[in-house]
């Protein structure tokens, strides 16, 4: 039986505006248990930010994170992005490929749905492996 991503994606993303602080979107990432958040003006998505583009992009290359937005930093079009209906292989595939670890679902020319990561997939294809372990734990933090 395939398996789509709309059964495994994480509906309940988080998103901000382009002009939203690299703060703020930490803050929410800590709250939301979340390692992204979606950039977006209502339902066009602008870009993808990661806590790894807060630390790479932003503090270690001096960029001050209250003043800095999420805008200026995050990954922008063209984004790799699956459709609800796309199947896990897929985005298997789409991972691979382009090297990430997490992927925009967008339906409707466009407009964020969800997110499917590594960890989703992982959970659905190998219940018992130790990433399928590590998405499903409790945060530490």
């Amino acid at each position: 039986m395939t398996t789509r991503v709309r059964d495994v994606m994480s509906a309940h993303t988080t998103s901000v505006e382009p002009m939203t602080s690299l703060t703020r979107a930490a803050r929410l990432m800590r709250e939301q248990n979340v390692g992204d958040v979606l950039v977006a003006y209502d339902c066009d998505l602008f870009g993808v930010l990661t806590d790894r583009d807060i630390v790479l992009r932003g503090v270690a290359e001096g960029h001050d994170p209250e003043a800095t937005s999420v805008g200026s930093l995050c990954t922008r079009p063209p984004l790799v992005t699956l459709d609800p209906d796309d199947t896990t292989d897929h985005a298997v595939e789409l991972m691979r490929e382009h090297a990430v670890r997490r992927l925009p679902v967008v339906e409707h020319g466009g407009c964020p749905v969800g997110v499917v990561s590594l960890g989703d997939l992982a959970a659905e294809e190998d219940p018992h492996s130790a990433l399928a372990d590590i998405s499903r734990a409790t945060p530490t933090h």
